[in-house]
């Protein structure tokens, strides 16, 4: 048997002042896109915001629905809206917000399983890394979707 380490390198920033102003904004919005997420079941309320390589910018917020799982990430949602709007542009960031059933942003707004496998395609149809901002305290700015799936399913799989 051998044993093996996985690194990931993860930037991180004291607060949302600490970012460069186009990572501030990016942020901002998915701060404010959570507020208007429905989330009747789980009071718990996520928003993403994308910058597209088009410089396009596109939010959305999570929405539930009783007969689970029929509801929608807020990852999914901006991710799936950026693809059916702009299939020709890649994403070059995504921001990801949330606020718990307490009304406070907990320490990582990470995202779900299902929802970091849609983030690994979208970056794959665009061929370049895409960057993933993590509200929280600290806040944490990844490069590219290895960082939260680094034993991900790909298309040369099937």
């Amino acid at each position: 048997m051998e044993k093996r380490e996985i690194r990931i390198l993860v930037e991180e920033y004291a607060g949302i002042e600490a970012l460069n102003e186009n990572d501030r904004n990016l942020l901002s919005e998915a701060r404010k896109i959570s507020e208007q997420a429905y989330a009747p079941y789980s009071g718990f309320h996520v928003g993403a915001a994308v910058e597209l390589s088009n410089g396009k910018q596109i939010s959305g917020s999570n929405q539930e629905n009783m007969a689970y799982p029929s509801g929608l990430c807020a990852e999914r949602v901006a991710l799936f809206y950026a693809g059916s709007s702009y299939p020709e542009a890649g994403i070059k960031t995504l921001a990801i917000s949330a606020i718990n059933q307490e009304g406070e942003r907990p320490d990582v707004a990470a995202p779900c399983g299902a929802c970091r496998q849609v983030m690994l395609e979208s970056e794959m149809r665009a061929g370049t890394p895409m960057r993933v901002i993590l509200d929280g305290n600290p806040i944490r700015i990844l490069n590219g979707i290895s960082s939260l799936l680094p034993f991900s399913f790909k298309k040369e799989y099937l």
